[in-house]
């Protein structure tokens, strides 16, 4: 039984269901115990990778208007929380 309630867990979480959502689902009181066995897996990490280097990606942009604060000092200290 323990084996089938983490394998359909595995499969919401890799379904995009939040980690959160999924720990309360289960019944975790406590985060750190879906973490136990809750893993990306390649299919998951290849997904990111494509969504992270796709066209419509606003990140990878050719407009100036999405790097806006490249050359902006005062935007980059409050990013890293210097100010």
């Amino acid at each position: 039984m323990v084996l089938f309630r983490r394998t359909r867990a595995m499969h919401l979480y890799r379904s995009g269901m939040p980690l959160a959502l999924l720990s309360e689902w289960l019944g975790h009181e406590d985060q750190e115990t879906t973490l136990i066995y809750s893993y990306a897996d390649t299919e998951m990490k290849r997904k990111a990778i494509e969504q992270a280097t796709s066209a419509s990606n606003p990140l990878n942009e050719d407009d100036d208007s999405a790097s806006y604060w490249k050359d902006d000092d005062e935007i980059i200290r409050r990013l890293y929380g210097l100010k």
